[in-house]
């Protein structure tokens, strides 16, 4: 064997298989928000098989283990995750929902958790307090993966203002909803709108770009989404042309992501 073939053939094995990978030209980025998380297990089962990357926007929300979503119990599924390549973000510690603007200086909201001590409850917070709310989900998220979230969060519902979005930016959070093809039905009561109507529709309207947007289980819905829609809904994906790609590489968020490390 002379020594050029031998040349080409040991700088071929010293490629990074990363590098053989086709380009991800048709991304859609899958995010997940938490929910009571019985699911969990089965969505990283599927995530897992179908090597898929997604980003997870995770709020303390009661599981049906009586554990929050990021308590104790869970530290080493999120962990796991992190190991595997996802990517994470805040979805606010209590799933605290914005629900207006209050008039007059400093800015003020009127808020309003679904989780904690305080669920159910109107109350009236500062930006700084809502910013630190975002935070706090995001710390014991680095804790849990040893990796710093990414600089984004996820309002509860999608629900914001520009005030609200200004008021969050300035303390160093960038708001992610989805595309309207990107909510994939899992909050929607499964006697009007079976899994099978869902999948067919995601796979039809689904387009070059879109966030996607599902949970880690829903109280509300009797025949769970997930994980039955998941892995046909990635394989049809990936049928059709698209791949998966985290936050991280979003074009949007990008230089925002690499200015705050």
């Amino acid at each position: 064997m002379g020594k050029r073939l031998i040349a080409t053939l040991l700088l071929a094995v010293a490629v990074p298989a990363a590098l053989a990978q086709p380009a991800c030209t048709k991304p859609v980025y899958l995010t997940f928000d938490t929910g009571h998380m019985e699911v969990a297990p089965l969505v990283a089962e599927v995530l897992q098989r179908q090597q898929v990357r997604v980003t997870f926007f995770a709020a303390n929300e009661k599981t049906k283990e009586g554990d929050g979503s990021l308590g104790a119990h869970w530290a080493g599924w999120w962990k796991a995750r992190a190991a595997e390549g996802h990517e994470f973000a805040s979805h606010t510690w209590d799933h605290t929902y914005w629900r207006a603007d209050l008039p007059g200086e400093p800015v003020r909201f009127r808020v309003r958790a679904s989780s904690g001590p305080a669920a159910g409850q109107d109350r009236t917070w500062t930006a700084a307090e809502y910013c630190a709310e975002i935070a706090k989900a995001a710390d014991r998220l680095q804790e849990f993966t040893g990796r710093k979230p990414l600089p984004l969060f996820r309002a509860p519902g999608g629900k914001t203002s520009p005030r609200f979005l200004a008021a969050t930016r300035a303390c160093g959070w960038r708001h992610v909803g989805w595309a309207p093809a990107g909510f994939l039905g899992d909050e929607l009561p499964s006697e009007s709108v079976s899994n099978q109507q869902l999948l067919a529709k995601a796979l039809r309207d689904i387009r070059t770009g879109d966030i996607l947007v599902a949970h880690l289980g829903i109280w509300s819905r009797k025949d769970p989404w997930a994980p039955a829609v998941l892995e046909p809904l990635i394989a049809g994906l990936k049928e059709r042309g698209f791949c998966f790609a985290t936050l991280r590489d979003h074009p949007e968020w990008r230089a925002w992501i690499a200015q705050t490390k």
